[in-house]
């Protein structure tokens, strides 16, 4: 299984699959999407009403792989369930923290 994220020269672009209004904030592992690719579940307590559970999101990300949240933007999916993380930093450091949490299965 290919992991859900994509390296690029200055950035890695993570792809998630987010449920608001979780009864815990969590990242809980790597599902396949349907379509041949990679998904990061995410879970947050926050609700779905004006960006609260998007911001959540990018603080559950940020603190997991200790960067500071301004590094981490949402560049798609602003109301769905699917969205495309881009996280500045240099991306072969990012991969490995996300390899280290999330092993290949």
């Amino acid at each position: 299984m290919s992991p859900p994220w994509r390296l690029f020269a200055d950035h890695l672009r993570l792809a998630i699959r987010l449920t608001p209004n979780a009864g815990r904030d969590s990242l809980d592992g790597i599902e396949a999407d349907g379509e041949g690719g990679t998904l990061l579940k995410a879970r947050v307590t926050a609700v779905p009403e004006k960006g609260k559970a998007n911001k959540a999101l990018i603080l559950l990300v940020a603190g997991s792989l200790r960067i500071p949240k301004s590094s981490v933007s949402l560049v798609s999916g602003e109301t769905a369930r699917k969205k495309i993380l881009r996280i500045d930093g240099d991306p072969e450091d990012l991969a490995r923290k996300l390899e280290a949490s999330f092993p290949a299965e």
